[in-house]
């Protein structure tokens, strides 16, 4: 890959993916490669002021931190078509990063020119907010994309957090879901907080989409896999007390009225990221995190 023009984001509250964004700048200047430093916490409007002013798009986004700045940054630069090198800065192995060895090292400039990687195209889901009208136009409230999931929790905190969510799967009523709340994940996702709920590991490879309930008070509540074609409509239950919030990645979205209505799909662009091939592999990563076994046979064991 021809490098010639390479934004860098940072973790904003970090002062250490800071000074790694000044080094990794330093580095693309002595290999004669324009590049532009930016914080994570821009907005859509700021990064389109950024392209809009240059005269050639940026090869590549590098995002200094760690899997959470690499989601804040992804949703929105993925509509400018950039594949992102996303390198862990202060924290511990992520499934969407790499180590930063390749950084400090500078072995990354080598590895990008001499094209020791491969691109995953990871889906991202869209969820568009609508309002219940007596017309057939449907009328749009808000449109959200996700690189790992969207989920709904209640608003309420000083009481229990029940809710009863309603779910269709392409056109047909499956289930109430009664209980904490309701993840929709993709398969790269299925890592985070579905994992944490209990939902099965996929894949980022695999198509699919997760659909997984918080907490449900009846045991027939399970998570189950579709395929990433599918239309998932979600509707607040009327008799159900309290209101329900959207969330995405981790961050709020809007609250749920009675009247309105979530209709989860595919998203239209993926998210372009780069993972080099000398990099951890998936398998290493699960058995890292999860404290899997692994080989055995590779271990040293102490008498």
């Amino acid at each position: 890959m021809k490098l010639s023009l390479v934004l860098i984001i940072f973790r904003s509250d970090s002062s250490i993916a800071q000074e790694a964004s000044k080094f990794c700048e330093e580095v693309l200047k002595a290999k004669n490669i324009n590049s532009i430093r930016i914080q994570s916490d821009f907005q859509r409007d700021e990064i389109a002021k950024h392209l809009y002013n240059l005269e050639l798009q940026p090869n590549i986004g590098i995002v200094l931190g760690g899997d959470g700045t690499f989601l804040k940054c992804a949703n929105i630069l993925a509509d400018y078509d950039i594949p992102l090198l996303s390198i862990n800065i202060g924290g511990n192995l992520g499934f969407l990063t790499q180590e930063k060895d390749f950084l400090f090292d500078k072995s990354f400039i080598e590895i990008l020119e001499n094209e020791e990687y491969k691109i995953d195209f990871r889906n991202r889901l869209n969820c568009n907010v609508y309002i219940n009208g007596t017309s057939s136009a449907k009328k749009v409230i808000k449109s959200y994309d996700a690189l790992n999931d969207f989920y709904f929790k209640s608003v309420e905190e000083d009481i229990s957090p029940t809710n009863q969510i309603e779910i269709e799967i392409d056109n047909e009523k499956v289930n109430e879901y009664k209980g904490d709340g309701l993840i929709i994940s993709t398969s790269t996702g299925s890592t985070a907080y579905s994992m944490a709920a209990g939902g099965p590991i996929v894949h980022p490879s695999i198509d699919a989409m997760i659909i997984n309930p918080i907490c449900p008070m009846s045991l027939a509540s399970r998570p189950i896999v579709i395929p990433s074609t599918s239309t998932v409509i979600i509707k607040p239950v009327k008799k159900s007390k309290g209101e329900i919030k959207l969330w995405r990645d981790g961050s709020k979205c809007l609250t749920i009225k009675e009247n309105y209505y979530c209709e989860i799909k595919k998203g239209q662009s993926p998210c372009k990221i780069i993972k080099f091939k000398k990099s951890t592999s998936y398998y290493r990563t699960l058995i890292k995190k999860l404290d899997w076994k692994g080989d055995l046979s590779q271990k040293n064991f102490k008498n």
